[in-house]
């Protein structure tokens, strides 16, 4: 089993180095920063975190390649990787549509996009020169690293639609599903199964990182009180798919919405989340106990990497400390 701890880069620095300590020492194998538009420059906490730990891995969730072209992704790769002695992973997605539109920026072809970019980064990374043409990437002769990467950084795809999910079995190292709820890891397995079935010649096995929400803490009202904000903040933007997966109905969420838009009242917000507990099923929430009782049926499916994502809890280093001592020694046998 591996774990990984996610974060959203969001947070000060130095809160940034504190958990990357305490997941060090609560025994994760990855700790992963996202990149979202306007928000703290995850490279730059992740190089921060580089220099404060020395075992666990550390990557971006995500890079696209509509606002960093795959050229700066590769440096960026080569580098932090070099930096952290061999322990970074490069996290890439094609980004949402919805964000790249605050700095006028289109998402044409993503898939295409993706397939390119993971092929091109790999390429650099292995030092080789022009990497191959497409339908979105266009390279000269003076296509390649000046300074020889250690090794290829692992490259791990963001996926959520079908098509990502086929690519991340086909072409990455690894996978970052958004698993919402945890339950539908058997269908995001089963696609990215699909694309492994066309693996790329010399890939080691997937690294699937399933990626969930979770809010733990002893007190579990405590815990379900910081899921039910979140939900509130992403309640109007969840899928028709996703609410009758949670068994919610588009019309449940309009006073949720209301009261998070025009009254401007999380608490109030919150409340209304919490009446219909089938949002909660959205992540995991609650104390360790109810956290191992939801994960145990995917752990027996198959499940080898638990990806813990915010908002974790009331306390995040508690919660760390809290997985640490409670959860991941569970799933280790220890």
């Amino acid at each position: 089993m591996r774990f990984s701890l996610r974060l959203n880069n969001d947070l000060p620095p130095a809160e940034y180095v504190a958990l990357a300590l305490a997941a060090e020492a609560a025994g994760f194998d990855q700790f992963w920063i996202s990149h979202d538009l306007f928000l703290r420059s995850a490279p730059i906490l992740l190089a921060a975190v580089a220099q404060a730990t020395h075992r666990i891995e550390i990557g971006t969730s995500i890079l696209n390649p509509y606002t960093v072209n795959p050229a700066e992704l590769a440096m960026l790769a080569a580098t932090l990787d070099e930096l952290s002695g061999g322990r970074f992973n490069l996290g890439l997605a094609a980004g949402a549509g919805d964000f790249l539109k605050w700095v006028g920026l289109e998402q044409p072809q993503p898939l295409a996009a993706m397939r390119e970019t993971l092929a091109a980064v790999r390429a650099l990374l292995r030092g080789e020169r022009s990497p191959q043409a497409g339908r979105f990437l266009r390279w000269s002769e003076e296509a390649y690293l000046r300074f020889p990467p250690a090794r290829a950084a692992p490259l791990y795809l963001g996926a959520t639609s079908p098509g990502m999910l086929r690519l991340a079995g086909e072409q990455a190292d690894g996978a970052l599903p958004l698993l919402f709820p945890p339950e539908h890891y058997h269908v995001a397995r089963a696609l990215t199964a699909e694309g492994e079935a066309r693996r790329q010649a010399g890939l080691g096995p997937l690294d699937f990182a399933a990626c969930l929400w979770v809010s733990l803490a002893e007190d579990p009202a405590a815990a379900q009180r910081v899921l039910a904000r979140k939900i509130a903040y992403y309640g109007p933007a969840l899928s028709a798919m996703l609410l009758e997966r949670l068994g919610v109905t588009r019309a449940e969420l309009a006073p949720i919405e209301r009261a998070m838009m025009a009254e401007r009242d999380v608490e109030k917000a919150a409340d209304l989340v919490l009446a219909r507990p089938g949002l909660l099923q959205i992540g995991l929430v609650g104390g360790p106990e109810a956290v191992i009782a939801r994960l145990e049926p995917l752990v027996q499916a198959g499940l080898r990497n638990i990806s813990f994502g915010p908002p974790l809890g009331p306390d995040r280093l508690a919660a760390v400390e809290l997985l640490g001592r409670r959860v991941l020694p569970h799933f280790r046998g220890g």
